[in-house]
């Protein structure tokens, strides 16, 4: 879901970028010193989900998993996000610098707003609402995060309206399979630590 450098207009890389300072502003303020070592290891989870990416156009689909670092890491996802984002550009060429602005708010805040929408939910006693929730959480910040690049692209200019909507569909099965592996995760987690989902940086 990353897009790549020249691609977007000087106003959507503005924007972006400015969005993304705001969130990475909230973000470091809320990273608490014990919440160190637990950013760094999902910021490398979220480095080597999205390693196995399909191109389209000028973006490319893969693994997330945006949702499950909003529920843990609250507003701290966006330095966890925005730190695997700047590696994976500067090492693989994937997105880029002048885009990791746009690139960062398209991830990270669907997975904050997401995850505080379904939090409680995701801590109910019942099983199977616990369930769901997990599976919205991984879900539909994926679902809106295809949006935003897609608005990205559209917003930049009409030529690119086809490979927005080429980006938009080609995430829908991502959004089914991260929807799946964050239930997973939530219910794994549920029972060997469950402290870690009521605790938010």
């Amino acid at each position: 879901m990353h897009i790549s450098e020249g691609v977007l207009s000087l106003p959507v890389l503005m924007t972006g970028g400015l969005l993304a300072l705001g969130g990475l502003n909230l973000g470091l303020r809320a990273i608490k010193e014990e919440d160190t070592p637990k950013a760094a290891i999902l910021s490398a989870v979220f480095f080597t989900a999205s390693l196995i990416h399909v191109n389209i156009g000028p973006s490319s689909t893969h693994l997330v998993l945006s949702g499950l670092i909003g529920l843990i890491m609250g507003w701290a996802a966006f330095p966890v996000i925005f730190l695997a984002l700047a590696l994976q550009g500067l090492l693989f060429g994937f997105g880029g610098l002048t885009t990791l602005g746009v690139n960062t708010f398209n991830m990270a805040a669907p997975a904050v707003l997401i995850s505080w929408l379904f939090k409680s939910s995701v801590n109910s006693h019942n099983h199977y609402w616990s369930s769901f929730a997990g599976f919205m959480t991984g879900s539909l910040p994926i679902l809106i995060s295809a949006f935003l690049v897609a608005l990205s692209l559209a917003l930049t200019g009409d030529n690119l309206m086809t490979v927005a909507w080429a980006v938009f569909l080609s995430n829908l099965p991502i959004v089914v399979i991260e929807g799946l592996v964050c239930m997973f995760c939530v219910q794994f987690l549920r029972k060997v630590r469950p402290a870690i989902l009521r605790q938010t940086a």
